[in-house]
């Protein structure tokens, strides 16, 4: 018996924890079962074609789909034809996007033999048992919805009968095994935590290239309107010192990026505490982890905690969501955005953490220039990324429910993302659309941060910047188009000259500056002018640093020409300004930069 947990995820650079949850907890429960359950992970930018193939050389008895809002259409492309090259091959699903309407996906997927709905560590464990003669009949199955089969295996396509089984207990989180390595064996009875190594089935070299996933708890203690996590109520914690040992492993596997899945990671403090003191503690400089927080939430031994941190060691990212109090009422979220924006200046101030703040357009309540006014404010705190998303109706939410009270009109397609609403019309939501685009290109890429920082000085607001900016995209046919990097700059150049060419050199200077914080750029694109250096002047500069290391300190051991290669020199705003690019900033990326020290003409061309 061959049983294959499938991923389809978003991109290559994700894994998915899912399946590997089911395929752990499925192993260490039933050794003898280990064997004969296996993952397979693609994603949703290769053919289909290509992944069928895969599934095909893989001859499994059943295939086990984890289905989210980003890969449901592609994976029913993949149960259509399945069928039909692997026609006794059983097929089930599982996961958020199917669990909320199990028998509308059964009627619409006759190829499926049965959604897995909720948690799935145990129900997989028993399909398991099922599939080796173990349990007699899914009836004895909670959670699940299944359908009839014929006599010969093959299932009924029309006018079947689906059965739905009982909601499964949650589950016990500290039962759920850790994924990414299993526990070694203590020899001869020796005390002492006997540690942890990498799991042979789940060998580390897998996830190398990924970013890994892990949960230290389940379920929200909030019943925000929109979300699938108001739905299940019953948040659970894995133990504090099972958690401990298992960031220890990620710590000395040297995992570069480590994301949280908890839902609010800080609801219960002393949980939280635990784990960011002993991130902080045990930090080597290699790994580093993202939570999802509700910053309101935050006290004092935590911020203090949090400043103490290297930079870069924790990533925050913070739930807004709106500003407007109706809003935030009638979606049943909990949030004190005076707390919220006390809280992101504060750990902005210290520099040292990464924070990414969400809005969402569409909610109850929030028409065109209420979302403005939300946008305004979050913008004002200057996170590193201003994330611009839109209301999506998703399976089993409440929202879903009120749809007809809010007039919400949404996709009938995934992801269901919101068309208009009570307050929004469909052309509302257009020019929010191009506005989310210029915010993601021009702020989130990190790229434009003072040229920006001026620009918005020639307009009543950011948020009217942005609009404008999408307005000139739009007017000039930019839209549609994989843009170069460079080309992005000479079009913010372009735009900028248009609405404020009085400043005109200044936009020069400083989107010159901004390129060159972030890449050595040794072919000077042409919105940059002529170079700003004489080479006389640069010539000498790189000798006196390549005999006086006064400033690039640790470079001792490169030569004059190659300190050229590795830095640069530009003028700007009459300073001459020293880019080194082996010192960059953790958090944005940016190139440390020195002011030179100006010598006299004379000491540079050598004349009296």
């Amino acid at each position: 018996m061959k049983i294959l947990l499938t991923a389809i995820n978003a991109k290559y650079i994700h894994s998915n924890l899912a399946v590997y949850s089911l395929q752990a907890f499925a192993a260490e429960e039933r050794e003898d079962y280990r064997q004969s359950v296996d993952v397979a992970e693609y994603t949703i930018n290769q053919q289909v074609d290509e992944i069928l193939m895969s599934l095909y050389k893989k001859k499994p008895d059943v295939v086990c789909f984890s289905c989210y809002l980003w890969n449901i259409v592609y994976v029913e492309q993949l149960v259509r034809e399945l069928t039909k090259i692997l026609p006794r091959t059983e097929i089930w699903l599982g996961g958020p996007e199917v669990s909320y309407h199990a028998q509308n996906v059964l009627e619409k997927l006759p190829q499926v033999r049965g959604v897995m709905y909720g948690e799935g560590e145990e129900t997989f464990l028993e399909l398991l048992e099922y599939y080796h003669g173990e349990i007699a009949s899914l009836r004895e199955i909670d959670g699940i919805v299944y359908a009839e089969v014929t006599q010969d295996g093959f299932p009924v396509k029309q006018g079947r009968t689906i059965f739905e089984n009982p909601p499964r207990r949650v589950l016990d989180l500290n039962k759920v095994p850790f994924v990414y390595a299993r526990k070694l064996s203590n020899p001869l009875g020796c005390a002492g935590d006997p540690g942890l190594s990498p799991a042979s089935d789940t060998d580390m070299k897998n996830f190398r290239s990924k970013i890994l996933y892990y949960e230290s708890s389940r379920g929200c203690p909030f019943s925000c309107s929109y979300c699938l996590s108001s739905v299940d109520k019953c948040l659970r914690f894995r133990d504090i010192e099972t958690v401990k040992r298992e960031l220890q492993f990620f710590i000395d596997q040297e995992v570069p990026l480590v994301k949280f899945v908890d839902r609010t990671f800080n609801c219960r403090h002393d949980h939280a505490f635990a784990i960011w003191s002993y991130l902080a503690e045990h930090d080597r400089g290699k790994t580093n982890f993202h939570f999802e927080v509700a910053a309101d939430l935050l006290n004092e031994d935590e911020f203090r905690l949090i400043h103490s941190m290297r930079p870069g060691l924790i990533q925050l990212e913070i739930g807004v969501q709106s500003t407007n109090p109706e809003t935030i009422r009638a979606i049943r979220r909990t949030m004190d955005f005076g707390r919220v924006k006390a809280a992101v200046e504060r750990i902005r101030a210290q520099g040292n953490v990464h924070q990414h703040l969400d809005l969402i357009a569409g909610l109850p309540y929030e028409d065109y220039e209420s979302f403005r006014k939300s946008f305004q404010d979050v913008y004002a705190l200057h996170p590193e990324q201003l994330q611009l998303g839109f209301l999506k109706i998703l399976k089993g939410s409440c929202m879903e429910e009120q749809a007809e009270l809010y007039r919400l009109v949404y996709q009938e397609r995934p992801p269901f993302e919101i068309l208009s609403t009570r307050w929004l019309s469909y052309g509302d939501i257009i020019r929010l659309k191009g506005i989310e685009e210029m915010v993601e290109v021009y702020y989130n890429s990190g790229q434009f941060v003072h040229t920006l920082a001026l620009l918005e000085r020639a307009f009543p607001d950011a948020f009217a910047m942005y609009e404008k900016l999408s307005a000139y995209y739009e007017a000039h046919c930019l839209n549609g188009i994989q843009h170069t990097r460079i080309r992005r700059y000479e079009i913010l150049s372009s735009f900028a000259v248009e609405y404020d060419g009085e400043r005109s050199n200044e936009y020069r200077e400083l989107l010159t500056y901004d390129l060159y914080l972030r890449e050595n750029v040794k072919n000077r694109p042409a919105f940059a002018g002529e170079a700003s250096v004489a080479k006389e002047e640069e010539t000498a500069f790189y000798e006196r640093e390549a005999a006086e290391f006064r400033y690039l300190r640790g470079y001792e051991l490169y030569n004059k020409r190659q300190l050229r290669k590795m830095t640069h020199l530009e003028r700007v705003k009459g300073s001459l300004l020293l880019f080194d690019y082996k010192n960059k900033n953790i958090l944005t990326g940016q190139a440390a930069v020195y002011q030179v020290k100006e010598q006299p003409v004379s000491e540079i061309t050598g004349t009296a």
